[in-house]
């Protein structure tokens, strides 16, 4: 059965970028061993991804030949109202709007497998809204910003997530909710 799963690291404060919107953060921090590992086990389970504008800009400025290591051919769905270019080899597609009827696109193309929402807050916030949001790992980094783009940018309480698991990667705290229906 396919989930929707929101995998991504914020700092103590609950960012996941800075104000510039830079992740260069997150590689500061030591991620212990085996988190490529880590990381990779998580994905071979994915088969499709969604992501924001902004975390795509990114990724593929700052390692556009990562972009076929990490994530080879899935399909991921771009949310933006700009024009962008296409990362070369990669199986992207550029949306806007309602994430409903993307997100059946998303579970179609998985065919079973899961769907990552690769960030940003407020992009995984509408996937909550509106009831598509499974799973979050969530990386809890040793640093903090002060400001910058908040994890998820919606008040969610304790009745509607559940604490699956807790286990720790290198100085990262690794947490996984469950999301209550």
């Amino acid at each position: 059965m396919t989930k929707t799963q929101y995998y991504t690291a914020t700092t103590i404060d609950g960012y996941i970028a800075d104000e510039e919107d830079s992740l260069q953060w997150l590689f500061e921090a030591d991620r212990g061993e085996g988190s490529d590992d880590h990381f990779s086990t998580f994905f071979s389970d994915v088969k499709a991804m969604a992501m924001g504008a902004t975390t795509y800009e990114w990724v593929r400025e700052h390692d556009p030949e990562g972009w076929a290591k990490w994530y080879g051919d899935t399909p991921a769905w771009i949310f933006t109202h700009r024009d962008l270019p296409a990362v070369p080899g990669s199986n992207v597609a550029f949306v806007q709007g309602d994430v409903r009827p993307v997100h059946a696109e998303m579970v179609k193309a998985a065919a079973g497998g899961n769907i990552w929402l690769a960030g940003g807050g407020d992009l995984v916030g509408q996937f909550a809204d509106a009831g598509l949001l499974d799973e979050i790992y969530l990386g809890i980094a040793p640093a903090t910003l002060g400001a910058g783009k908040p994890l998820l940018p919606r008040r969610f309480g304790a009745s509607q997530l559940e604490l699956a698991d807790v286990s720790r990667r290198g100085q990262f705290a690794q947490l996984v909710y469950r999301w209550r229906r």
